[in-house]
Parts: C-alpha cells; sequence; structure tokens
C-alpha cells in the first residue's frame, strides 16, 4: 500500500454531541520520527463514550479526529529518523502522549507529563484517539517509535486492550502494592469488575499474595472475577459493607480499588477501608469525597488517582500476558460495526472489553 496518497477508513468524531462515522480518510507518509502502524485491533472503552458524549468546550481537543486510544497493530512505515520497534514488528501503542522531553517523559511517565496543561491549553490533545487520530482505523501515525511496545506473538485482539485496561489496572495496583505488602492475610477490595477490573483481578493474583474481594452490581462480572481469581465475591447491597468486614476479620481492607467512582462504591470503599490504607479511584463515575480531618475516611488513609500508566509499566503487562498470567475478555466487533459495539457498551452488555478488528 502507498502512503502518499493512501485512503483507509476510520471512525471519526466530526462534531461533538454527534455520533462517531466511519469515514476514508488519507493517510501520511510518515516523516521525521513518525511511525505508519497498521492497525490489527483497537479496543473500545467508556473513556471513549465520554468523549464521543461530551458538549462542545468540554476537552481541551480540536475536532475532527479519529477515535481509539487501544491499538495493536504492525509497524508497516517509519520515518527517516525513527527508532524503537522495525518495520514488520507486532506492536501496542502506548496511549498518552506527552511532550517526550521533560523529566516525568525521560522516565516514561508520559501520563504524568509536566506540560500536559500546556498542551491542553493548546489543545493539542493528549493521545491517540484523545484529540489526535488514534487507532479505530486502518492505519494510525504515531509520533515516535518511543511509544511502542513489541508484544511478539501475542493476539492482536487480546494486546489492544492491555495499553489502557490492563495498564491503567496494572498502574493501580503498583500504586497500592506497598500496603499488600503486608502479608499473605491482606485483604484488598476491587469494585466493579468490568473491562479494568477483571485484569485487576488477574494482576492482583499473579504480583501479591493478597487475598482479593470482589464487588458488582451484577451476577455476570462476578462469575468473571471468580474465573480471574477472586477469593470472594458478592453483589452491592445494603449489607455489604458488613460482609466484606467480616471476611477481613473484623479490621478492614488494606486497599481498595474503586474502578466505578460513583457515589455508593465510594461510600462502600471508606466503610471497608482499614485506617492505614490505600484507597485508589480509578472509575470516573461522578461520586465526590468530602476530605477533612476529623471525617469518615480512616486515620491514615491515602488517596491516589491513577491516570492510565507508564511505558515500562506497559512492557510489564504485556509480559504478563505473554507467560499467561494474564487473559483479557473481550468480545470482537468488526470495524464496520463500530456503531453497534457502541451501543453496546453504553448499554452495559459487553462481558470484559469490546475490539474492533478492520475488516
Amino acid at each position: 500500500m502507498s502512503t502518499g496518497s493512501a485512503r483507509a477508513r476510520a471512525v471519526r468524531l466530526t462534531g461533538w454531541g454527534t455520533p462517531p462515522a466511519l469515514i476514508e480518510v488519507t493517510h501520511p507518509t510518515p516523516t521525521d520520527e513518525q511511525v505508519l502502524i497498521q492497525v490489527e485491533a483497537a479496543g473500545l472503552c467508556r473513556s471513549d463514550l465520554h468523549v464521543i458524549d461530551a458538549g462542545p468546550g468540554a476537552l481541551p481537543y480540536r475536532l475532527p479526529f479519529t477515535l481509539g486510544h487501544e491499538v495493536a497493530g504492525r509497524v508497516l512505515r517509519r520515518g527517516p529518523l525513527a527508532t524503537g520497534p522495525a518495520v514488520g514488528e507486532r506492536v501496542i501503542v502506548y496511549g498518552p502522549w506527552g511532550c517526550g522531553s521533560c523529566a516525568r517523559c525521560a522516565t516514561g511517565a508520559e501520563n504524568y507529563c509536566d506540560r500536559r496543561p500546556a498542551l491542553d491549553a493548546d489543545r493539542a490533545g493528549t493521545g491517540a484517539g484523545l484529540g489526535r487520530d488514534g487507532g479505530m482505523a486502518d492505519l494510525l501515525l504515531v509520533p515516535s517509535g518511543r511509544l511502542l511496545v513489541p508484544v511478539g506473538d501475542l493476539d492482536a485482539v487480546q494486546a489492544a486492550p492491555l495499553s489502557d485496561a490492563g495498564l491503567t489496572a496494572y498502574h493501580a495496583v503498583t500504586m497500592v502494592r506497598r500496603t499488600l505488602g503486608d502479608g499473605a492475610g491482606t485483604h484488598v477490595v476491587v469494585l466493579g469488575v468490568g473491562g479494568l477490573g477483571h485484569l485487576a483481578v488477574q494482576i492482583l493474583r499473579a504480583t501479591t499474595d493478597a487475598r482479593i474481594l470482589a464487588v458488582d452490581v451484577r451476577e455476570e462480572p462476578l462469575a468473571l472475577a471468580d474465573e480471574c481469581g477472586a477469593h470472594f465475591g458478592t453483589l452491592l447491597r445494603p449489607d455489604t459493607a458488613r460482609v466484606l468486614r467480616d471476611r477481613t476479620g473484623g479490621v478492614g481492607a488494606v486497599a481498595v480499588l474503586d474502578f466505578v467512582g460513583s457515589r455508593s462504591s465510594l461510600e462502600l470503599a471508606v466503610a471497608v477501608l482499614r485506617a492505614g490504607g490505600e484507597l485508589a479511584v480509578v472509575g470516573s463515575g461522578g461520586g465526590e469525597l468530602a476530605v477533612r480531618k476529623p471525617g469518615v475516611l480512616p486515620p491514615g488513609t491515602r488517596i491516589s488517582l491513577p491516570f492510565w500508566g507508564t511505558l515500562p509499566e506497559l512492557a510489564a503487562v504485556a509480559a504478563l500476558a505473554r507467560e499467561g498470567a494474564l487473559t483479557v475478555g473481550v468480545e470482537r466487533f468488526a470495524l464496520s460495526c463500530a456503531a453497534e459495539a457502541i451501543d453496546r457498551l453504553r448499554s452495559g452488555t459487553v462481558r470484559g472489553r469490546a475490539v474492533l478488528v478492520p475488516d
């Protein structure tokens, strides 16, 4: 395929508050450090719904752009100054694109780029599918080879969700891991066993000795939690806090990973957290916590707001998947069926992660 005038399909957001459309676009030849990726799979998540549903001015992005921040594919062409994976190598794309040169980016933590506020002010976009063209397409132009992580022969449909769902879950676990090192008797609560939560359960099993207690509002996600290695699962009910505390011997959990972030999930998190524990709020469900002293939070509580993860962590996630310790529950959709996948995700009927495959 020649790239100077190459035509390809892409799921584009062309107006705020309007459904994305599958349209034909032109992809340029990669220049300088750029790398052109032939997309093999692109994940779909609730962050995409937030972008699709955003009103004018709600996000610091310019329209139009192609959606999709979970991307796996093959290096098709490289610019003359490109580094990293060679042509033909299979990769996943690191989603949060920072400036590439600040102190944070130099360590691979582009998710916390020091220049992010300036990038937002310039409306330059924060990464693939987030103000800049993403991977719900046949082709994706990546700014630099530094943003690519090799995956070898890992199935693309498994690999794509690792770049957000797997990475964000891994980063959240990393942020509470010091507390989980207290011993085999420690308990961690996972609230919400969806696209991220089911991966967090597997990561916890693979990297810690903690006892994992899973909570969801539906039976099917709890069955998924059980498949992924949770030691106990329960529906969210009025007595759930008591049930979970009983499971911990009455002392509470040393860590809570909240993949929902709603009012009810945060209330439950506070109710089951042990003094000196860690609360990682990953979900963006609109809930709020009043932080005051004294207040409802147990003494010594540490709160984190994990956002994506680092490049070294993405490499670690890919390694876990290649070792067989991490398996993504997925539903496949053809790229031409993106609208159906979005509707299914919105209705909450996708089991695990929705993944689009070019057809």
